[in-house]
Protein backbone atom coordinates (compact mmCIF):
# COMPACT_ATOMS: atom_id res chain seq x y z
CA UNK A 1 0.00 0.00 0.00
CA UNK A 2 1.18 3.50 -0.76
CA UNK A 3 1.37 6.33 1.76
CA UNK A 4 -1.71 7.89 0.17
CA UNK A 5 -3.68 4.63 0.42
CA UNK A 6 -2.65 4.18 4.04
CA UNK A 7 -3.63 7.76 4.89
CA UNK A 8 -6.99 7.46 3.14
CA UNK A 9 -7.63 4.12 4.80
CA UNK A 10 -6.72 5.53 8.23
CA UNK A 11 -9.06 8.50 7.90
CA UNK A 12 -11.89 6.44 6.38
CA UNK A 13 -11.61 4.04 9.33
CA UNK A 14 -11.91 7.02 11.69
CA UNK A 15 -15.13 8.41 10.24
CA UNK A 16 -17.44 6.17 12.24
CA UNK A 17 -15.52 7.07 15.42
CA UNK A 18 -15.82 10.73 14.41
CA UNK A 19 -19.58 10.34 13.97
CA UNK A 20 -19.91 8.63 17.36
CA UNK A 21 -17.73 11.30 18.98
CA UNK A 22 -19.83 14.08 17.46
CA UNK A 23 -22.88 12.36 18.92
CA UNK A 24 -21.17 12.21 22.32
CA UNK A 25 -20.18 15.86 22.02
CA UNK A 26 -23.77 16.87 21.38
CA UNK A 27 -24.97 15.38 24.67
CA UNK A 28 -22.05 16.43 26.90
CA UNK A 29 -22.62 19.73 28.68
CA UNK A 30 -19.87 21.98 27.29
CA UNK A 31 -17.17 19.36 26.59
CA UNK A 32 -13.67 20.35 27.64
CA UNK A 33 -10.56 19.50 25.66
CA UNK A 34 -9.42 17.04 28.34
CA UNK A 35 -12.66 15.05 28.02
CA UNK A 36 -12.43 15.19 24.22
CA UNK A 37 -8.80 14.00 24.26
CA UNK A 38 -9.62 11.16 26.69
CA UNK A 39 -12.42 10.06 24.37
CA UNK A 40 -10.13 10.37 21.35
CA UNK A 41 -7.37 8.31 22.97
CA UNK A 42 -9.76 5.52 23.95
CA UNK A 43 -11.18 5.39 20.41
CA UNK A 44 -7.68 5.59 18.90
CA UNK A 45 -6.19 2.78 20.98
CA UNK A 46 -9.10 0.44 20.32
CA UNK A 47 -9.25 1.33 16.62
CA UNK A 48 -5.46 0.87 16.33
CA UNK A 49 -5.44 -2.56 17.98
CA UNK A 50 -8.33 -4.15 16.10
CA UNK A 51 -6.64 -4.21 12.66
CA UNK A 52 -3.74 -6.07 14.29
CA UNK A 53 -6.15 -8.69 15.59
CA UNK A 54 -7.85 -8.93 12.19
CA UNK A 55 -4.47 -9.19 10.46
CA UNK A 56 -3.49 -12.10 12.72
CA UNK A 57 -6.75 -13.87 11.91
CA UNK A 58 -6.29 -13.21 8.18
CA UNK A 59 -2.68 -14.40 8.21
CA UNK A 60 -3.81 -17.69 9.69
CA UNK A 61 -6.24 -18.19 6.82
CA UNK A 62 -4.18 -16.61 4.01
CA UNK A 63 -2.62 -19.78 2.62
CA UNK A 64 -6.10 -21.29 2.17
CA UNK A 65 -7.40 -18.52 -0.08
CA UNK A 66 -4.27 -17.07 -1.68
CA UNK A 67 -5.57 -17.50 -5.25
CA UNK A 68 -8.56 -15.21 -4.71
CA UNK A 69 -7.39 -12.99 -1.84
CA UNK A 70 -7.90 -9.82 -3.92
CA UNK A 71 -11.59 -10.70 -4.21
CA UNK A 72 -11.80 -11.16 -0.43
CA UNK A 73 -10.28 -7.72 0.16
CA UNK A 74 -12.57 -6.14 -2.44
CA UNK A 75 -15.72 -7.77 -1.03
CA UNK A 76 -14.82 -6.87 2.57
CA UNK A 77 -14.12 -3.23 1.70
CA UNK A 78 -17.21 -3.02 -0.53
CA UNK A 79 -19.44 -4.43 2.23
CA UNK A 80 -17.95 -2.09 4.84
CA UNK A 81 -18.24 0.88 2.51
CA UNK A 82 -21.89 0.15 1.79
CA UNK A 83 -22.60 -0.31 5.51
CA UNK A 84 -20.93 3.01 6.32
CA UNK A 85 -22.82 4.82 3.54
CA UNK A 86 -26.13 3.36 4.73
CA UNK A 87 -25.32 4.36 8.33
CA UNK A 88 -24.40 7.87 7.22
CA UNK A 89 -27.63 8.28 5.28
CA UNK A 90 -29.88 6.93 8.04
CA UNK A 91 -31.99 9.25 10.16
CA UNK A 92 -30.49 9.97 13.59
CA UNK A 93 -32.40 8.76 16.65
CA UNK A 94 -33.97 11.80 18.40
CA UNK A 95 -33.97 9.98 21.77
CA UNK A 96 -30.15 10.00 21.84
CA UNK A 97 -29.96 13.71 22.72
CA UNK A 98 -32.13 13.75 25.85
CA UNK A 99 -29.58 14.23 28.64
CA UNK A 100 -26.60 16.54 29.02
CA UNK A 101 -23.97 14.82 31.18
CA UNK A 102 -20.57 16.38 31.97
CA UNK A 103 -18.78 13.39 30.44
CA UNK A 104 -19.04 9.68 29.79
CA UNK A 105 -17.70 6.78 31.81
CA UNK A 106 -14.51 5.34 30.27
CA UNK A 107 -16.13 1.90 29.91
CA UNK A 108 -19.01 3.42 27.92
CA UNK A 109 -16.56 5.17 25.62
CA UNK A 110 -14.52 1.94 25.29
CA UNK A 111 -17.66 -0.08 24.47
CA UNK A 112 -18.62 2.46 21.81
CA UNK A 113 -15.07 2.38 20.44
CA UNK A 114 -15.17 -1.42 20.21
CA UNK A 115 -18.46 -1.29 18.33
CA UNK A 116 -17.16 1.28 15.86
CA UNK A 117 -13.90 -0.66 15.37
CA UNK A 118 -15.48 -3.82 13.97
CA UNK A 119 -14.78 -2.43 10.50
CA UNK A 120 -11.09 -1.98 11.40
CA UNK A 121 -10.99 -5.65 12.43
CA UNK A 122 -12.39 -6.61 9.05
CA UNK A 123 -9.94 -4.33 7.25
CA UNK A 124 -7.13 -5.99 9.23
CA UNK A 125 -8.26 -9.36 7.88
CA UNK A 126 -8.13 -7.96 4.36
CA UNK A 127 -4.70 -6.42 4.92
CA UNK A 128 -3.30 -9.85 5.77
CA UNK A 129 -3.54 -10.68 2.06
CA UNK A 130 -1.62 -7.61 0.91
CA UNK A 131 1.96 -6.37 1.02
CA UNK A 132 1.67 -3.81 3.79
CA UNK A 133 3.33 -2.98 7.07
CA UNK A 134 0.42 -3.77 9.41
CA UNK A 135 2.06 -2.03 12.37
CA UNK A 136 2.44 1.29 10.54
CA UNK A 137 -1.06 0.95 9.09
CA UNK A 138 -2.54 0.19 12.53
CA UNK A 139 -0.61 3.13 14.01
CA UNK A 140 -1.93 5.41 11.26
CA UNK A 141 -5.50 4.21 11.92
CA UNK A 142 -5.07 4.74 15.67
CA UNK A 143 -3.61 8.23 15.27
CA UNK A 144 -6.22 9.31 12.72
CA UNK A 145 -8.99 7.99 14.97
CA UNK A 146 -7.57 9.77 18.03
CA UNK A 147 -7.47 13.03 16.09
CA UNK A 148 -10.91 12.62 14.53
CA UNK A 149 -12.66 11.46 17.73
CA UNK A 150 -11.12 14.31 19.76
CA UNK A 151 -12.18 16.78 17.11
CA UNK A 152 -15.63 15.15 16.92
CA UNK A 153 -16.33 15.65 20.62
CA UNK A 154 -15.22 19.29 20.46
CA UNK A 155 -17.28 19.98 17.35
CA UNK A 156 -20.27 17.97 18.53
CA UNK A 157 -21.90 20.81 20.40
CA UNK A 158 -21.88 23.01 17.33
CA UNK A 159 -22.30 20.59 14.44
CA UNK A 160 -24.83 18.13 15.79
CA UNK A 161 -25.27 14.48 14.93
CA UNK A 162 -26.29 15.10 11.31
CA UNK A 163 -22.87 16.26 10.09
CA UNK A 164 -21.12 13.41 11.90
CA UNK A 165 -23.22 10.85 10.11
CA UNK A 166 -22.60 12.47 6.73
CA UNK A 167 -18.83 12.16 7.19
CA UNK A 168 -19.37 8.40 7.48
CA UNK A 169 -20.69 8.44 3.88
CA UNK A 170 -17.36 9.85 2.70
CA UNK A 171 -15.51 7.13 4.61
CA UNK A 172 -17.64 4.47 2.93
CA UNK A 173 -16.97 5.88 -0.54
CA UNK A 174 -13.22 5.92 0.18
CA UNK A 175 -13.26 2.27 1.30
CA UNK A 176 -15.11 1.22 -1.85
CA UNK A 177 -12.57 3.17 -3.91
CA UNK A 178 -9.61 1.49 -2.21
CA UNK A 179 -11.18 -1.96 -2.67
CA UNK A 180 -11.88 -1.28 -6.35
CA UNK A 181 -8.31 -0.05 -6.89
CA UNK A 182 -6.86 -3.18 -5.25
CA UNK A 183 -9.06 -5.44 -7.37
CA UNK A 184 -8.36 -3.69 -10.69
CA UNK A 185 -4.60 -3.61 -10.02
CA UNK A 186 -4.56 -7.30 -9.10
CA UNK A 187 -6.57 -8.26 -12.18
CA UNK A 188 -4.28 -6.16 -14.38
CA UNK A 189 -7.06 -3.79 -15.41
CA UNK A 190 -5.21 -0.72 -14.17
Amino acid sequence: MTLLSTTLLAFSMSTDAFAAAVGKGTVIDHPRFREALRTGLIFGVVEGLTPLLGWAIGRGASHYIQAWDHWVVFILLLALGIRMIRGGLSTPDPDEATAAPRGHAWWLVAATAMITSIDALTVGIGLAFMETNIFLTALAIGLATTLMATLGVMLGRRLGVLIGQRVEVLGGVILIGIGTTILTEHLGLW
